[in-house]
Parts: structure tokens; sequence; C-alpha cells
């Protein structure tokens, strides 16, 4: 049972006057810290309970809960999710497959902690591609360079760091030598909640533990053939800090689709920069008469920045056919439900 009170868990007064509305419909005020198949664990005033979605939930196509989600409670046995409290960020992804849904993955998150592992080569592409992400959360992105002390050439490693991740703070560190943590605690303040995300065998749960100072994640070695990282953690969760701190631990993501575009504006900052003095507003920057950009940015980066572009107007398509086949879908029901009223009034 824990016994700290919501305050501790980032309940502000600006949060607490939001919440007024459903307080007078006799409503209780709790945080999601945990997400499993049909319900959820949330912290209340002075302890945890198991809640569930109310009935009515998903007929009335309100947003899910995810970790890190402020939600109205119905007291009882269980608890019922009755709304989700507006959101002040959110981490999202496609879900996978060929599915055209959101997956929310975090919600009311201050800082994006993206953990790459630099013991094996770096790839900028992959740093690009969760950037692109967290600039469209509306959470502060920070990279974190883990396992540095057994990076081949550390130097070089931060420097393209630098080069893909720009406007983001850019942090080396060992959890296991402890080196580099301190230029963390800038972060984790009391009531401020970080996210911990990358791919498995990063070393987000041997950090998550070392920040904690004690086991809060089980932990597995990296595989030796590949260099692949088993899944440690399988279900999102929030964990307070001694700091007072707050961080959500995710499932290392083995495939990322993006959701939507708008980060990609920040994270290719200095590509939209130069953008801005090309010939022709359409410039696609590849071999463009009067093209500001090419030659000036780094062919790597800009092709990541083509990719990335060609797939964000792909998902944009998909989901403007998956919305147009449910539009057309609910107008179908509509025209059956209404034959179905005529034949009971003898039309």
């Amino acid at each position: 049972m824990n016994s700290n009170s919501l305050e501790d868990y980032g309940f502000t007064p600006d949060r607490a006057r939001a919440f007024k509305p459903h307080q007078e419909q006799g409503l209780i005020p709790g945080r999601v810290i945990e997400e499993h198949r049909g319900f959820y664990i949330v912290v209340i005033e002075h302890g945890e309970t198991r809640a569930e979605l109310a009935g009515r939930y998903r007929i009335e196509n309100k947003p899910f809960p995810a970790v890190g989600d402020w939600v109205a409670l119905r007291p009882g046995e269980p608890m019922l999710v009755e709304a989700v409290l507006e959101r002040s960020s959110r981490i999202s992804r496609s879900e996978a497959g060929r599915a055209t849904g959101e997956q929310v993955i975090g919600a009311n998150i201050d800082t994006a902690f993206l953990v790459i592992a630099v013991d094996k080569d770096f790839n900028p592409n992959a740093v690009e591609r969760y950037l692109t992400m967290l600039w469209e959360s509306g959470a502060q992105p920070v990279l974190l360079l883990t396992k540095a002390d057994a990076a081949a050439d550390l130097d070089e490693t931060i420097s393209a760091a630098e080069i893909s991740a720009v406007r983001v703070p850019v942090h080396a560190i060992s959890s296991t030598e402890g080196t580099g943590l301190d230029a963390l605690d800038a972060y984790l303040m009391p009531g401020q909640t970080i996210c911990l995300l990358g791919a498995s065998g990063a070393g987000k749960s041997t950090l998550l533990n070392k920040l904690a100072g004690r086991e809060v994640a089980a932990t597995q070695a990296v595989r030796e053939r590949d260099g692949k990282g088993r899944h440690t953690t399988t279900t999102r969760q929030l964990h307070r800090l001694p700091s007072g701190a707050l961080v959500v631990d995710t499932p290392g993501m083995r495939e990322l689709q993006l959701w939507d575009a708008g980060g990609i504006q920040d994270a290719f900052e200095d590509i939209e920069v130069l953008a801005a003095d090309c010939k022709f507003g359409n410039c696609t920057h590849t071999r463009n008469a009067g093209c500001a950009v090419e030659g000036v940015i780094d062919e790597r980066r800009l092709e990541s920045w083509r990719k990335l572009q060609k797939e964000l107007t792909r998902n944009a398509r998909r989901k403007d056919d998956a919305a147009q086949s449910a539009d057309a879908k609910k107008w179908r029901q509509i025209r059956i439900d209404a034959r179905k009223k005529r034949k009971l009034d003898g039309c």
C-alpha cells in the first residue's frame, strides 16, 4: 500500500481546479501507475487501487487511460474510470503492424529520456526517428548515451549524437560505473515525471534501479550473438524515486512506427531553417536547382529526413482512409437502423 499523497504524484493546484467538475459528480482523482489487460493500478489519496473502465466508456469513444494519466474515478468495487483529464503531453506511436490506431506510451510527461546504448555501433537514424516522435509529444527530450564506459570512441559518438539531436541535451552515462549520473539531478525534481524510452538492452532498467537506489526493475544481459536486448520490462509502470521524481519505465521497442508528423520540424530544425532559403517552396532537397540544403547538411541526415517524410505522408494517407472507412461504417449502421425502425412502424 502506498501512503503518499496525490501532490507527491504531481497533482498540482491547476489539476485540482481542472478536476472540480468531476468532484461535483462524486468522482475522485487518481493517477494511472500501471496498465494491464483489462484493468489499471491507480494511485489515489493515501493508497493504490485497482480500476476498470466504466461500462459505457467504449461506447462514448473516450480516450483510453495510459500510464501517467490523471483520471476521474467512481468509488466502488472495483473503482470505475469515468474520464481522463486533459493531458499536458502524450508520447504516442502508431499501433504495431498495419493498424491505424494510436498507442499512447505515456501521458503527462515532463522529460523524456531517450536511452541509447553506445557499447555497439551508434545508430543516428534511430535517434532521429525517436526524436521525431518525442518532439511531437510536448515533453522535453533528453538523449542519454548509456554504457559509455564500453564505447569504442566516446568523443566521436557524442559528436555524432549532437548532430542527430539538434537542441536536445546529450549526456553520456554509465549506470554500472555511476559516471555521468549527477547531470541527471536537474531533471529529477519532486513532482516531475520522466519517461524512459529506447530499445531492449539499452540499459533502461539498470538506470532505473540506479536512480531508485534499489531493484525495482529486473535486468538481463544482452544476447552475445547479435547484441540484441531481451524484454525485461513487460508492462508500463510509474515509479516514485527517493528524489520525489516520477519515472515511467516502458518495455523496449523493437518497432517504432510514427503517429504524427508535427515533430519532424523540431527534430530536423537545421534542415527547416536552411529550407527557408531554397529557391522553390516545394523543394525536395534532391538535386533541385537553387536548393539551400544539399551540400550543407550531411547526406546521411538528409536521407534520414527524406525517409521519415515519406513514411509520415503514407501514415497520414492511411489515417484518412481509415477515418473515411469508419465514417462509411457509421452511416451504413444509421441506414440499417432507419430501415428497422420503418419496418417496426409499419411503413
